[in-house]
């Protein structure tokens, strides 16, 4: 276990002591004792929050509209700079699940929760959602944790229904470029037509392919910013007009300007919560 400090908080952050068997599925533990409104960045990924123990998280996700316990969030999730996450003694495992297996371990597409970019765990699973709740708080370490959750999102990616070949393929396609790829040279590289593949690849994963362009380059350029790069290379560098265009992204997606988005906790602390950090594939 690792600490990670921001300001007088200490995060102690766990994980894994061996990557998952589960292609696009990857976890870390953290443990808070006062977690004070830390801004959720949009990433490129199915997030679960599982959260245990005593402790008393919130997510405030808009004026007047909070979510607590066990969630999932969409790719994107806090666009805008809205969503603040916030408690005392918070516990959670976290989970980062590429959008193609998604649909497989929710055992529902994103495109089902009509709209909403986060929802509790139990609208999907009902109340197998507490008991995960109640199983990771009996389990005495996180490696017993990563265990227990390794095995059953394990079960349900087998038992889910899988996406198609070619929607899997052009999400790897527009990771593998880092969100430089042209949207619509897709439809023509898989052999569909570009209605049928906007229609599947948003039906399945939850977006459609251009959105998921902008998000997995913004995705990259932030973690570039928070390793101290310029922001005018990074621009230059990630397929960005220009650095106006960079900060335009960056406001849109975080509600704030790539400087305080190169500080931010929930970006920072990635090299030690997922080392070998990548987006999904």
């Amino acid at each position: 276990m690792g600490s990670f400090l921001h300001g007088e908080a200490v995060w102690d952050v766990a994980c894994p002591q061996r990557p998952s068997p589960v292609p696009g599925l990857s976890m870390a533990g953290f443990r808070v004792r006062d977690l004070d409104a830390l801004r959720m960045v949009p990433h490129p990924a199915v997030t679960l929050l599982l959260e245990f123990g005593a402790g008393s998280p919130v997510l405030d996700c808009a004026p007047g509209r909070q979510e607590r316990g066990c969630v999932v969030a969409v790719p994107g999730f806090g666009s805008g700079g809205a969503v603040r996450a916030r408690g005392e003694n918070v516990e959670c495992v976290q989970v980062r699940l590429s959008p193609v297996i998604a649909r497989a371990v929710l055992g529902a597409s994103l495109a089902e929760l009509d709209g909403a970019a986060v929802v509790p765990l139990d609208r999907l699973w009902g109340r197998e959602a507490s008991r995960i709740r109640e199983r990771l708080g009996d389990l005495a370490s996180w490696q017993d944790r990563f265990a227990w959750t390794q095995a059953l999102l394990a079960r349900r990616y087998e038992a889910g229904p899988p996406v198609d070949p070619e929607v899997a393929w052009a999400w790897r396609r527009i990771v593998g470029s880092r969100g430089l790829t042209r949207v619509d040279a897709l439809a023509a590289e898989v052999g569909w037509s570009r209605k049928r593949l906007w229609s599947r690849f948003g039906g399945q994963l939850g977006l459609p392919p251009k959105q998921a362009v902008k998000l997995v380059r913004f995705d990259h350029a932030a973690h570039r910013l928070v390793a101290g790069e310029a922001a005018a290379r990074v621009a230059a560098e990630t397929g960005y007009a220009d650095q106006s265009h960079l900060h335009r992204d960056v406001m849109t997606f975080t509600g704030a300007t790539p400087a305080t988005v190169a500080r931010e906790p929930f970006l920072a602390v990635d090299d030690l919560a997922w080392p070998g950090r990548g987006t999904a594939p």
